[in-house]
């Protein structure tokens, strides 16, 4: 179909509503940054020796960056170029790995002097491009299993890379791409066998690898009586079989080999039967089963082999596994400190005991939420949390309104990465998940992460405004 072009002006084909909430977050990151380093002898908040000076800096740059991709580049260059970048940035992400100088043990940082830039926070750009690429050309369909694996392996590769890095928050990202994904076409038990598969995680280490497995079973068994035709009967056998593995290692000193035995016999049974009633379900089923267990059987390598020493003790601190207050359990003990004493308003600006002394490490970087919480209690949390919720919302309801699937997908993949950025960073201050060190976005300090962010959320104001150019 034609399109015609519109005469609406500009005020009304940008999303200035989601420009405004950017702009928000931008400037009460720095409010918070100039906060976080506030002393007994305060400096002005643009004194260019302290970080809030530094991050003016950083502000003015990207909103350089921002009008460049809004008036400058045309929005085409970013469908065109998404395979390139993607390539080019690859690249630099395994350099770094070789001539990248080591920051708190992870080389994934090119120093020029005095500025850092880190390709990681790059990265995610690229591969949100070039799956809105992928995913919108033609004929591509999710559940196909060669369209599957392309999207699969663009996520993949530079995530395994940024690994190699030893920037596990930095891949932990890559993982929201999975609700990208959803949102296209993809079967909503992957979702639910990655959440069982992080739940074989943490069982496997605060309990056993028995008792995770006997969970995994019965979820297993549980999801298919419920889609049979005898529901009730089939769920009180499925009982009675969980029932007899919880009691069996009361009567058995090996009741591993015992379970173990019962599933090599059980699964080339259950995989025939699939096969027979052509019960896709039960196959599925049986092969994550299958996958499962050997999950549990690689948590102890994964742990105590892949991952760092510091990542491992966070872990063990967060499923209270081992308690060290004083140790690698001191930033989020103070942090929490620093949140709860801000109460429902707050102590007010600059008046933050745990903030003013530097009882939080990296307030200014990583645990800059609890200056919010302390210095502005409550309602201020309450105001940044609704502020990323509204620009997530803003980015997803255009992305929903946009004709181009090219332009929909790279909106759910920048909502993704808002999303999973603003759950694990705040969930690191509130204990709810280990020290990973990933930043708030928009807030907390450093040119390469506000850079990224910036990038990243005005491709997509630009190829909405494309769009709404025509009506």
């Amino acid at each position: 179909m034609e399109k015609r072009f519109s005469s609406r002006s500009m005020k009304q084909s940008y999303d200035w509503r989601l420009i405004g909430i950017y702009l928000a977050l931008v400037f009460i990151g720095l409010v918070n940054i100039y906060a976080s380093i506030h002393s007994s002898e305060p400096s002005s908040i643009f004194d260019l020796s302290v970080r809030s000076g530094m991050q003016c800096i950083w502000i003015a740059t990207a909103f350089g960056l921002a009008a460049l991709i809004l008036f400058v580049i045309p929005p085409r260059v970013w469908e065109g170029a998404a395979l390139p970048m993607y390539l080019g940035v690859l690249f630099l992400l395994v350099v770094v790995i070789f001539v990248g100088v080591d920051v708190k043990g992870s080389r994934s940082w090119f120093s020029f002097g005095p500025v850092r830039f880190q390709p990681a926070e790059i990265s995610k750009i690229t591969t949100s491009l070039l799956l809105a690429l992928i995913i919108s050309s033609q004929n591509f369909k999710m559940n196909r299993l060669k369209d599957f694996m392309k999207v699969a392996l663009v996520i993949a590769i530079p995530m395994l890379v940024i690994v190699a890095e030893k920037e596990t928050g930095s891949a932990l990202v890559y993982t929201g791409f999975i609700f990208m994904l959803y949102r296209e076409g993809l079967s909503g038990w992957i979702l639910a066998f990655i959440g069982v598969t992080i739940l074989m995680f943490i069982l496997t280490l605060t309990a056993s690898p028995y008792t995770a497995i006997v969970v995994l079973l019965a979820i297993a068994m549980l999801a298919n009586s419920l889609r049979g035709r005898e529901a009730v009967r089939n769920t009180l056998i499925c009982a009675a079989v969980v029932a007899v593995l919880v009691f069996l290692p009361s009567y058995i000193s090996k009741p591993m080999y015992v379970l173990i035995g019962l599933v090599v016999v059980a699964v080339p049974v259950l995989c025939y039967l699939a096969y027979k009633h052509k019960n896709g379900f039960l196959f599925f089923t049986v092969i994550g089963t299958v996958i499962g267990i050997m999950l549990s059987f690689s948590t102890d390598i994964i742990f105590n082999k892949v991952m760092q020493e510091h990542q491992r003790k966070r872990i063990e601190v967060l499923l209270g596994i081992k308690d060290d207050p004083a140790g690698v359990g001191y930033n989020v003990n103070q942090s929490m400190i620093a949140i709860g004493s801000g109460g429902f308003s707050g102590k007010g600006y600059l008046h933050g005991t745990q903030t003013t002394y530097g009882f939080v490490p990296e307030q200014s970087t990583d645990f800059i939420f609890c200056t919010v919480g302390e210095e502005w209690g409550f309602l201020g949390c309450l105001l940044v949390i609704g502020l990323y919720i509204a620009l997530i919302w803003r980015i997803i309801t255009d992305a929903e309104k946009s004709r181009e699937h090219f332009t929909r997908v790279y909106g759910y993949c920048v909502a993704s990465c808002l999303f999973m950025h603003l759950f694990i960073n705040i969930g690191m201050t509130i204990g709810l998940m280990p020290v990973i060190g990933i930043p708030l976005p928009m807030m907390s300090y450093g040119g390469s992460s506000l850079w990224g962010f910036t990038i990243m959320i005005f491709i997509f104001v630009v190829l909405d405004h494309q769009e709404k150019k025509y009506f």
